[in-house]
């Protein structure tokens, strides 16, 4: 279960019906590239559950088993994004409940209840998570000038003024509120098209 396939990008503008197909025919780069579209979104959500960077890691490595054990059983292609984040989701509350009864051993004087996730939470968890895959599978249709200015005005920490997005943009400080538009419009398009 290796990603050494997914850095040469061939299988980046395939659907995940067609990645499927390929990954039950044997495809290993197909394998590669779609553990490496869903390695965010599968990732987030221990890390929402309070997973430490090693527990995530683990929790990452049982929700691919599962999926390469299992991809056969999948019934529709398309509804992978939701049984992936559902996978996940309950590998992270399996994680929370063994860390909340081992936290019981450990520390009698806390209170165990507020270690808990309530069922709603989890939901929500979920649906940020699906939410958030789906805004970096939207993004990622975007044109290249696009996404960088996305990932430079709404993911850089701490953020860079318009002066500087401009400098590595190679544009007009001017231009830059025209083009964010321009650039927010065709992903706000896009994840219509996607059903967000």
């Amino acid at each position: 279960m290796t990603t050494r396939g997914a850095a040469d990008g061939r299988h980046a503008g395939w659907s995940d019906e067609r990645l499927v197909r390929a990954c039950l025919n044997g495809d290993d780069d197909a394998w590669a590239a779609l553990i490496d579209r869903y390695r965010r979104l599968i990732y987030s959500i221990p890390v929402r559950y309070g997973a430490s960077p090693e527990d995530a890691a683990d929790i990452f490595q049982l929700v691919c088993l599962e999926l390469f054990a299992h991809l056969r059983e999948l019934r529709a292609a398309g509804a992978l994004r939701g049984w992936i984040a559902t996978v996940a989701t309950h590998q992270s509350f399996h994680w929370k409940q063994k860390h909340r009864r081992r936290t019981d051993r450990e520390l009698t004087n806390i209170d165990v209840d507020d270690l808990q996730i309530e069922p709603a939470a989890a939901a929500d968890v979920v649906d940020a998570a699906v939410h958030e895959q789906m805004l970096k599978e939207a993004a990622a249709r975007l044109s290249p000038r696009c996404q960088e200015m996305i990932q430079l005005l709404f993911y850089t920490d701490p953020p860079l003024p318009y002066k500087e997005v401009a400098r590595r943009l190679g544009l007009a400080v001017g231009s830059i509120g025209f083009i964010r538009g321009r650039c927010l419009q065709h992903l706000a398009k896009t994840l219509k098209g996607m059903g967000f």
